[in-house]
């Protein structure tokens, strides 16, 4: 494996970071230029603009929530009228999908599994409840976004630590057109700054490679150097001998955790089916509140044009005419069958190809056994195995940094070792059924295998060893009693035979 790389950071680094040729990006340009041209072009790309629409409905602030109703004006024209009903029903199936797959992947704890106990010991350090509640963000930032990003630092008391970055900030490089290997990563944000007793906005810009990082400020002429963080620096420092030392990782601290391969956002492959059914519940809702049983026809009355007779009917439902005097009455039905019709379709296919289960499907309460609920699960399922396998991959690039560190802070290097990253999936099972297969398994699969399928255990390694304390609490009381039993039986029969003689 590859560890820090501990050659002392100084400006001469700087020649090397302006000579790196990037895949596909680098040419004679400064980093400067490519900065300019690359942040120009991420901010009006079509995936930085799905990751805010995935996040915008992911809180349910759908396209419908903008949506005005017009009606034909005057001028032959629409134009937004006040005196309709306008409502607006954002219905959240994003925010339920996402949810439920993150749920369903992530939601209960991972578990780390080697044959190395010192090591196992090491990982659950990171590994705690804390990374579990990082990685379930990260499974929703993936779902959301198409992918994720989690930063490798040192905090300030020298604790190697871990940090979820916005997707919509970073700009990556890759090497590879897997994008499996980074070359460099630009991170553009944004933060609250008062310039005297004025709030503004200021633009941070970071260029982030294997030599370490480079900070800008943007104005209003371009990139400036931030010299209040610092323009030029290294991934982190050590103190050693009683001065700090600049040290670099081998590798850009920042890992990549996809939905897909494609990294491609569930919006994108929702969004015109979710605005529909919002569109058309709405569109009902609206009609039910606005539309008499029937439109007034006056005869004899020819006191509008053309253009307000639309008008008036439009917004005030009433048609003037001219003829004979007199009122009828138009009927006006509303379609409900259609109308049912299509919404349920539109609820399927949101479910079909949002990958997930519906609870209100008229089979969800029906048949619980094993396979009907594999059944009910497969597309979830299917899902969560796309973003597992992906998630395996992020998580041997975040071992990489850990092993790392461990090797540099003990010694010790972990970097052959075996191990297993589990995701315990949270699909609803037959428990009984469950139970009962377990302990027909029993003697054929291991004890931790068994036990790591019991619906009852949440900690696998926790339980194996409460049963390990268990087997040796018996083992004495049980030895003891035997041992017991042959010394009062030797005694016995030794009284016996003194006194018959």
């Amino acid at each position: 494996m590859g560890f820090l790389d501990l050659n002392i950071f100084d400006t001469n680094q700087q020649e090397q970071i302006d000579s790196i040729i990037l895949k596909g990006k680098m040419s004679a340009m400064t980093i400067e230029q490519i900065i300019n041209q690359e942040v120009s072009e991420w901010r009006q790309s079509e995936k930085r603009k799905w990751m805010l629409i995935g996040e915008r409905y992911y809180r349910n602030k759908t396209d419908i929530l903008e949506r005005q109703r017009t009606a034909i004006g005057a001028s032959g024209a629409k134009e937004p009228v006040a005196n309709l009903a306008n409502n607006k029903l954002a219905n959240a199936f994003t925010r339920k999908l996402v949810d439920q797959k993150v749920g369903y992947l992530l939601g209960k704890p991972l578990s780390v599994q080697t044959d190395n106990e010192q090591y196992l010991e090491q990982l659950n350090t990171f590994f705690d409840k804390a990374m579990m509640r990082r990685l379930k963000s990260l499974g929703k930032e993936a779902i959301n976004k198409g992918i994720a990003w989690l930063h490798v630092y040192y905090d300030e008391n020298g604790a190697l630590s871990f940090k979820k970055m916005r997707s919509e900030e970073i700009i990556p490089f890759w090497r590879d057109e897997a994008h499996t290997v980074l070359d460099a990563v630009i991170r553009v944000y944004e933060i609250e700054a008062f310039e005297g007793t004025t709030r503004k906005t200021v633009t941070k810009i970071e260029w982030w490679d294997t030599q370490g990082v480079r900070r800008y400020t943007y104005s209003g002429t371009g990139l400036v150097p931030d010299v209040e963080m610092g323009d030029v620096g290294s991934h982190f420092t050590v103190v050693s001998g009683g001065r700090e030392i600049p040290l670099n990782w081998q590798r850009v601290p920042f890992i990549a955790f996809k939905y897909n391969e494609e990294e491609q956002p569930l919006i994108e492959l929702i969004k015109s089916l979710v605005d529909d059914y919002d569109r058309n519940k709405s569109d009902n809702s609206n009609n039910l509140e606005d539309l008499p049983n029937s439109i007034y026809v006056v005869k004899n009355y020819s006191g509008t044009d053309a253009s307000q007779f639309r008008k008036n009917l439009s917004i005030y439902r009433v048609a003037f005419v001219s003829d004979d005097g007199g009122i009828d009455t138009v009927d006006i039905k509303i379609d409900t069958e259609a109308y049912k019709t299509h919404m349920e379709q539109a609820r399927k296919d949101i479910y079909e190809f949002g990958r997930g289960v519906d609870t209100q499907a008229e089979n969800f309460g029906g048949d619980k056994s094993g396979i009907a609920l594999k059944f009910l699960y497969a597309d979830l399922d299917m899902d969560a195995n796309l973003m597992e396998t992906e998630f395996q991959a992020s998580l041997e690039q975040l071992r990489w940094f850990i092993d790392t560190h461990l090797y540099n802070t003990t010694g010790v290097d972990y970097s052959s070792e075996n191990v297993d990253f589990i995701f315990n999936r949270d699909i609803m099972i037959n428990e009984s059924q469950v139970i009962q297969d377990i302990k027909n398994s029993m003697g054929i699969l291991s004890e931790e295998t068994l036990i790591a399928n019991h619906p009852y255990v949440t900690d696998v390694q926790a339980e194996l060893d409460r049963k390990s304390s268990e087997r040796d609490e018996e083992m004495p009381r049980s030895t003891f009693n035997g041992l017991r039993g042959e010394n009062d039986g030797d005694s016995t029969e030794g009284e016996g035979e003194s006194a018959n003689e």
